[in-house]
């Protein structure tokens, strides 16, 4: 990437979700953000986070505002990056989803999710994951779990970055990274550093 692409923003899904932790965790790396609700802000990005919250309301508001088509355009030139909801919004498909539930995935990263995997609230967990390709020093990365999808199936063109328990948990397609934990949750900035290095 040239040095002006370097210098451009990084785009943060604002709809909804935990976006604020994504932006302290840029900032902290010296990158400049910008928040996007509308599809004309993701003219001029580097690239884009799609943060964990709900993925139902992440789905009704991706269409409200008329993003769907956009992001998918986004996405097949710049890296984006998904965190549980934002997983399940990059994916390919939902295992187990009853369509009144009213999530949408975007159809672009070739996995298939089941939503809440892991359980409720109640059953939200940390874990030391092993990434592989983490830049620099540092061990295990300490992954955050909170209603955390499951990845129950990877297409051919996937690669899976990290496991917990023998299960994907971090995975990357091209300039597409999905994750089923919260990065943004710890000092540990080595994903979002990783991220950056996709652009």
């Amino acid at each position: 990437m040239d040095s002006g692409a370097r210098e451009l923003p990084v785009g943060l899904l604002t709809l909804q979700g935990d976006y604020a932790k994504h932006e302290a965790a840029f900032r902290a790396l010296g990158c400049a953000t910008r928040g996007v609700r509308r599809p004309g802000e993701l003219e001029g990005l580097r690239c884009l986070v799609i943060p964990g919250g709900e993925s139902t309301t992440m789905t009704r508001l991706i269409d409200r505002v008329g993003l769907r088509g956009p992001l998918r355009d986004f996405a097949a030139q710049r890296p984006v990056m998904g965190t549980c909801a934002g997983l399940i919004m990059l994916a390919a498909g939902l295992a187990d989803e009853a369509p009144e539930h009213g999530v949408r995935p975007l159809g672009l990263l070739d996995c298939t999710v089941r939503r809440n995997g892991y359980g409720t609230q109640v059953d939200s967990f940390d874990a030391a994951v092993e990434v592989d390709g983490l830049p620099g020093a540092g061990g295990p990365f300490p992954a955050v779990f909170i209603r955390a999808p499951r990845i129950v199936r990877t297409g051919p063109g996937v690669e899976v970055l990290a496991r917990h328990g023998g299960e994907p948990v971090a995975v990357r397609q091209g300039h597409l990274l999905g994750l089923t934990f919260h990065p943004e949750l710890t000092d540990d900035l080595r994903l979002h550093r990783a991220f950056l290095d996709l652009c």
